[in-house]
Formats: C-alpha cells, sequence, structure tokens
C-alpha cells in the first residue's frame, strides 16, 4: 500500500469548493489590507498581492484557471495560481491566519449572501400570492378540515394563510443571518495568532457586524449552517404543503385552478392528462432538504474541538440545499401568477349544505341554545339528512323543528356568503377583515424585515 498513489480523489473538494471562489479572494485581499496597515508586510507587497488576487478571480470567471485535483481544494488552488503570478511574496498571505479560519470566513460570507437570496425569492412569492389573493377578492372555495369540507373561506383568505407562512420563513432567515454574520478571520488554526492583528478592521472591510470571541469556537463552530438548513427546511415544508394544495385544487375531483401549461406536463400514453409535475416535484424536494438538515447534524455531532476533516463534508449539502430552495421559490412564483381560478367550480362546492353544519350551530346559539347541545342537534340533523339522502339544505321546516323548536324560517337565509361575513373577527375570513388584511400584507412587503 505504501507504495501505491494517494488516493487524493476522496479527500479533494476542489469539485465543489471552488464555488467559494469570490468569498475567498475578497478574504484574502482584506487580509492583505490589514496586514499592510498593521505593517507586517509591505503596501507594496499587499498591492502585489491584491492584484495576483483579481487576476486570478477574472481567470476563475473566465473559466480559464487551472484547477488541479491534486491541490485538493479551492484555497491551495489558488494560492499555488498566486505563486506562480507573483512569484514569492505570494507565501506572506498567509501570514497570520490557517485554512481553518480562512475556509470558516468564506463558508459564512457565502451564507450570508444566500440567506439574502433566500429572502428575496421569499418576498417575490409573497408578492405574488398578494396580487393573487388581491386579484381574487369575493371568490369563494370550501376550507377543509381532515381533507373534509368544513366551512365556506374566500379564497384570497386562503392564500394569505401561506404569504404568513412565508413572513415568518423571512424573520427566521433573518435571526440567522444574525449568527452567521460573525467573521472567525483571525483566530488561525485554534489558539489566535502571534501577529497584531486588526480583526475590526477585517470584519469591516468584509461588511460583518462583530468579531468571534473565541478562536476554538470560532474555527469549529457551524451552527450557522444548521440554521440555515433548519429554516430551509421549514420553508420547504410550507411550500410542499402549498405544492399538495395545489395538486388537489387542479386535479379532476377539486377543478378549482388550472395550471399554466409550463408548469404541467402530458402523460406517455394518456393524452388526457395534465400532470402537476413541478408541484410535485416541490414536495418530493422537500425530502432532500430534510436529509442535508439531518447531515450537518451528524456531522458535527460527535467533533471534538476543533477542526476536523469531516466539516468539509458541510458544503456539498449545503449548496444543494441552497440551489433547491431558490429554484423552488422561483417556480412556486411563476406558477401563481400563471394559474385561473374556476371561480364557479370553486363555489359550487362552498355551496355544499352540509358545510354550513357549524353555522346552523352558531344559528342555535343566537336563538338561546348552549353550543354543546346546539352541537349535538346539528350533529343528528346532519345523521337524519343523510339518512333520507339529502342535503341540510333541502330539509323542510318541520323536519328542522322536530329536532329543535329554536328553528324558524329564517334558517334558510343562511348560505356560504352569511357564513363568510359572520367570521367578522380580526383574522377571519369575512370580506371586510380580508382587505384589511390585504392592506396589512402591503405593508409587510413594503417595510424593512425587523420594524414592526
Amino acid at each position: 500500500m505504501s507504495n501505491e498513489k494517494r488516493p487524493t480523489s476522496f479527500t479533494a473538494s476542489i469539485r465543489y469548493d471552488h464555488r467559494l471562489y469570490r468569498q475567498d479572494v475578497v478574504g484574502s485581499m482584506a487580509h492583505a489590507r490589514m496586514l499592510a496597515k498593521q505593517g507586517i508586510i509591505t503596501d507594496k507587497d499587499a498591492e502585489l498581492i491584491g492584484m495576483g488576487l483579481n487576476s486570478i478571480r477574472q481567470e476563475i470567471e473566465e473559466g480559464s484557471f487551472p484547477w488541479k485535483e491534486d491541490l485538493e481544494d479551492l484555497h491551495m488552488n489558488i494560492e499555488a495560481r498566486l505563486f506562480e503570478k507573483i512569484g514569492d511574496v505570494a507565501g506572506k498571505l498567509h501570514t497570520g491566519r490557517s485554512r481553518n479560519d480562512q475556509v470558516a470566513t468564506d463558508m459564512r460570507l457565502y451564507c450570508k449572501e444566500a440567506i439574502g437570496t433566500t429572502q428575496e425569492g421569499l418576498k417575490a412569492l409573497q408578492a405574488v400570492l398578494f396580487t393573487t389573493a388581491e386579484a381574487n377578492q369575493g371568490v369563494v372555495i370550501p376550507g377543509y378540515t381532515h381533507l373534509q369540507r368544513a366551512q365556506p373561506v374566500l379564497f384570497s383568505h386562503h392564500l394569505l394563510a401561506y404569504f404568513h407562512m412565508l413572513q415568518r420563513d423571512r424573520e427566521r432567515f433573518q435571526d440567522c443571518l444574525y449568527r452567521t454574520d460573525v467573521l472567525p478571520l483571525g483566530s488561525g488554526a485554534l489558539a489566535g495568532v502571534p501577529y497584531p492583528l486588526d480583526r475590526e478592521f477585517v470584519a469591516n472591510e468584509l461588511g460583518f457586524r462583530e468579531i468571534s470571541k473565541n478562536s476554538m469556537d470560532a474555527v469549529a463552530d457551524r451552527d450557522f449552517l444548521v440554521e440555515y438548513h433548519a429554516d430551509a427546511a421549514a420553508c420547504m415544508m410550507h411550500l410542499s404543503r402549498l405544492g399538495e394544495e395545489l395538486v388537489l385544487w387542479s386535479s379532476q375531483e377539486f377543478g378549482f385552478i388550472r395550471l399554466d401549461d409550463d408548469y404541467t406536463t402530458g402523460s406517455s400514453i394518456m393524452p388526457q392528462k395534465r400532470n402537476p409535475d413541478f408541484a410535485e416535484l416541490a414536495r418530493g424536494k422537500t425530502g432532500r432538504v430534510y436529509g442535508h438538515l439531518m447531515g450537518i447534524l451528524t456531522i458535527l455531532k460527535g467533533l471534538p474541538l476543533t477542526y476536523n476533516r469531516d466539516l468539509q463534508e458541510d458544503k456539498e449539502g449545503f449548496f444543494d440545499t441552497v440551489d433547491t430552495i431558490l429554484s423552488t421559490l422561483g417556480v412556486f412564483s411563476g406558477m401563481i401568477s400563471t394559474l385561473t381560478v374556476n371561480t364557479e367550480r370553486a363555489r359550487e362546492a362552498a355551496l355544499d349544505s352540509n358545510i354550513l353544519a357549524t353555522d346552523l350551530a352558531d344559528y342555535l346559539v343566537s336563538k338561546g341554545e348552549s353550543f354543546r347541545t346546539a352541537h349535538g342537534i346539528v350533529a343528528n340533523l346532519v345523521r337524519y339528512a343523510d339518512s333520507n339522502g339529502k342535503g341540510l339544505a333541502e330539509l323542510g321546516l318541520e323536519e328542522y323543528k322536530n329536532l329543535s323548536p329554536r328553528f324558524d324560517e329564517d334558517i334558510y337565509a343562511i348560505n356560504a356568503d352569511s357564513s363568510i361575513a359572520s367570521r367578522d373577527v380580526p383574522g377571519g375570513t369575512n370580506q371586510r377583515r380580508v382587505e384589511e388584511a390585504l392592506k396589512e400584507a402591503r405593508q409587510i412587503l413594503d417595510r424593512p424585515l425587523g420594524v414592526r
């Protein structure tokens, strides 16, 4: 075995960590400027290093950079190329830092950008939900519990439920940003460095809120990645739930909406079918994001301080989670903005008289009955109607009165519209309350996160 070539492909990370090249270059340039400011290297050396790094970034972006797997990672590839470009001065760049605090800095910079882009995607989808809700005010659909028709609601009220789910997601990512926005550079391999570094200067140059407090924690910490994965998992759960609703609503059994052809596919043998594949894939992709969350937790659970090579495995899952959530948010924005609502079919389903059973119980309460007794009366009424093959609206007044003398002619004034109108409480589906909710949603979209 000693004569065999070392299997660098197993330890190499360059095939995926090259995505950190911008963060690595920017971090190295800020480090070089700080070294010069502190008199650790000369201004001329720092300028030469900066020019070399800029040239390397240009090569990478043009696709001409000579990546070498035997150098294993992004950092060594860039450092080797810098030596080729500027000579021995390149060796001064690594003064006062380790790959341990370097990669931790790169990952935090990348995560900060990912959080911002994710929040933008969330806000864009919120705006689409808001616009669609606003355009469909007055559209009535059945609301469900246990996937059984429960009570009539406004379609716009239903969409705004997802608006607020996504708002919580945006706020969770904002919380994640606060803890990600900490500079580890200057911690060295684990114990700090024996040079008079100005870490606050580097933090300011790179846009970090503060510097890390403990060098050992700084190089070993990946909690910010755990948070991003957890926030992404919660967000994907919300998108999966919305995807399931779109699948149901667009089915022939429901028929409440029609998805645009760009977001459905045909069957290979059944020409009549329009499969909601994009919504279904969102449900499936949620599982891979959950998996990456469990992956990072498993990587970290057994690691002693400080850096261990296991931490190299934090990147692929993270990059895939970022790619997955961003693409899914984009698809949902397009899918919802182009769907059409079958208002008549939705209203017809909401006119099912049995869906008004709760309203009948409330009616009896308004006549002086206790709610629990009223609930039992209406339950018996529903069983009676079912056994006679009727809907509640088809029952005669005497049939109502047989179960409670409190029923009167005004029972027939109860319908889907009156049911919706009666939910006149903050957060309810009453038309006026939903109009207020739309105004509030617009204000949420217009104000910065964190302002309440």
